[in-house]
C-alpha cells in the first residue's frame, strides 16, 4: 500500500457588506493555494448566494470525479490494447438540501463519449467503464450513486 498527501492552503478575509437587519453576511469568495500551481478562486454556488463567475465546491467535486474517471478509463484501455482517439463527458450532479440547510450530492452521471480505433473493441470499451469506476479514487471515496450512460463511437 502506498500513501500519498496532498495539500490546499485556503485563505478567506472578510469584506465590509451592508447589513440586512442585524444579521451578518459574510462573502463567500476565498481561494485555495494548491504548491506549484495556479490559485483557485471559488465561491459558493449562486443558489447559495455566492459568485457565479467563480468554482464552487459542488463543480470541484463533479469535476474531480469527472476527470479521474476519465483517467482511470485511458488506463484500463491501454491495458486491454484499446486506442482511444477522443473522449468527452458532459457529467451531472444531484445536490439535495433538507429543511435545516444540510445538504448532500445524492447522485452523479457520468455521460462519457468515447472514439476508439478498431470498431472491434466497442463492446469491450464500453464494458471497461466499470472497470473504471472500481478503480477511480474519487469514486471510491464517494457516498452516492454514480451512473455510467457510456457512448463509443470508432473513428475512421
Amino acid at each position: 500500500m502506498y500513501k500519498h498527501l496532498f495539500k490546499a492552503a485556503l485563505n478567506w478575509i472578510a469584506t465590509d457588506k451592508p447589513k440586512k437587519s442585524n444579521e451578518k453576511v459574510y462573502a463567500k469568495s476565498h481561494t485555495i493555494k494548491i504548491e506549484g500551481k495556479d490559485i483557485l478562486a471559488i465561491s459558493a454556488a449562486k443558489a447559495f448566494k455566492g459568485d457565479p463567475t467563480l468554482l464552487n465546491p459542488e463543480d470541484l467535486l463533479l469535476s474531480a470525479l469527472t476527470s479521474c474517471h476519465m483517467m482511470s478509463y485511458l488506463y484500463v484501455c491501454q491495458q486491454h490494447n484499446i486506442e482511444v482517439l477522443a473522449y468527452e463527458d458532459n457529467s451531472e450532479a444531484t445536490l439535495i438540501l433538507n429543511a435545516d440547510g444540510s445538504g448532500r450530492i445524492t447522485k452523479v452521471v457520468l455521460n462519457p463519449i468515447v472514439h476508439i480505433r478498431d470498431k472491434s473493441q466497442k463492446a469491450l470499451a464500453l464494458q471497461l467503464h466499470l472497470q473504471a469506476n472500481k478503480l477511480c479514487f474519487i469514486a471510491n471515496s464517494c457516498n452516492f450513486e454514480i451512473e455510467h450512460h457510456a457512448q463509443c463511437f470508432n473513428k475512421e
